[in-house]
């Protein structure tokens, strides 16, 4: 699978596919209460150093995917996909680097390219590093749309966050064409010991290296 399909699948795919400058939306000027759900958010991401978690990944015609997902700031996070998947997708702090375990090949791309490098940042503000087009409370969740500043794709990504158990709880990502791909969040720990080798991923042959 190609970079750019792989990265539509996840919270971080707003890259490879272009489309037209107009079709990005500017943000919105956030209320006081919207400005406060946004900061709860932005609390939450600040508050630990390294993360793990199980996730479900289900694509816009269902199907699914699960694995484990690792961050550990600033820049380095994984996405281990479980068998029967070949995937694996690694960045080291300044590659992005998404592998076919079985063939070992793959691609890389600057991870400041990617909106990975907002999750993985040491300071994430939303409001200063994405243009927010809607915050709402929905079944008790807070909803936030954003896009991207750097996204050339027309994407949307949208985080649903849990304030009673502080925690994120889903992301969808929406692509230009409005394929939606939904990633369900669980078993989420902070403040994990996690070893640097799980960060590094080499490459028999890489597919494609952009230096952008």
């Amino acid at each position: 699978m190609r970079l750019a399909r792989i990265l539509f699948a996840l919270l971080v795919p707003l890259l490879l596919a272009q489309a037209p400058a107009e079709a990005r939306q500017s943000g919105i000027k956030l209320s006081a209460e919207q400005a406060q759900a946004v900061g709860r958010i932005n609390d939450y991401f600040n508050s630990f150093q390294t993360l793990r978690g199980d996730f479900i990944q289900t694509g816009s015609k269902g199907q699914t995917a699960r694995g484990v997902m690792m961050i550990a700031k600033p820049g380095k996070i994984r996405f281990e996909y479980a068998p029967p998947s070949a995937l694996l997708m690694v960045s080291d702090g300044k590659w992005l680097t998404i592998k076919n375990k079985f063939k070992d090949t793959g691609d890389q791309f600057p991870l400041s390219a990617t909106p990975l490098r907002l999750v993985t940042a040491p300071a994430l503000d939303l409001a200063r590093d994405t243009a927010i087009i809607n915050v709402a409370d929905q079944n008790g969740l807070t909803i936030v749309t954003l896009t991207d500043p750097k996204d050339e794709t027309g994407s949307k990504l949208i985080l649903a966050f849990d304030p009673a158990r502080n925690m994120l709880q889903q992301w969808q990502v929406i692509d230009g064409k409005g394929r939606r791909t939904t990633v369900d969040l669980a078993n989420l720990e902070t403040g994990v010991a996690l070893d640097p080798k799980l960060f590094k991923v080499t490459l028999k042959r890489p597919e494609f290296k952009n230096n952008r």
